[in-house]
């Protein structure tokens, strides 16, 4: 293991398998507190993007890049840096719609995903990805291509019969 790993623990008990910083930056933007109350948890990307929209979705960006610098350092299957970048498409394509966006992010937490797709990766190095990985990986293109491509489609529908 990589020196900057330790025998720390997350909130929920489970071993850090990342670099510290790594795993400070994904709970500051997606589960670093505690809603009152409750055990769930919830980020400020969410949060700041419900009180400055655009500024949330610019510090998740941040965070998505050093996370996929991470994974190319170690050196992870390409499948993975894709479903790494299908996780940050759905966050930006569903998070880009105003305030419910933002409920999203506190839900899907891209960057909580991703990490945890780096540290399967990291323990498994040497496995190949199947038929099976590839498949669902074209599922997850085609379905975040028609949440692009839907809105626009529906706008221009509308336009069309108001208008036309």
């Amino acid at each position: 293991m990589p020196s900057d790993f330790g025998d720390e623990k997350r909130p929920d008990g489970t071993r850090l398998l990342a670099p510290h910083w790594a795993e400070r930056l994904v709970r500051f933007l997606d589960d670093g507190i505690v809603v009152p109350g409750t055990a769930y948890r919830i980020g400020f990307d969410g949060l700041v993007g419900m009180l400055i929209p655009g500024l949330g979705d610019a510090t998740t960006a941040a965070g998505s890049l050093s996370l996929f610098y991470l994974a190319v350092q170690r050196g992870v299957p390409r499948v993975v840096l894709a479903r790494m970048a299908l996780n940050v498409g759905i966050d930006a394509v569903f998070g880009s719609v105003p305030i419910l966006g933002d409920l999203f992010d506190f839900v899907f937490k891209a960057n909580r995903r991703n990490l945890q797709l780096i540290e399967r990766a990291t323990l498994r190095p040497k496995r190949a990805s199947t038929v099976m990985d590839y498949a669902l990986l074209g599922l997850f293109v085609l379905f975040v291509a028609a949440a692009v491509t839907l809105p626009f489609l529906l706008t221009g529908y509308l336009l069309a019969k108001l208008f036309g």
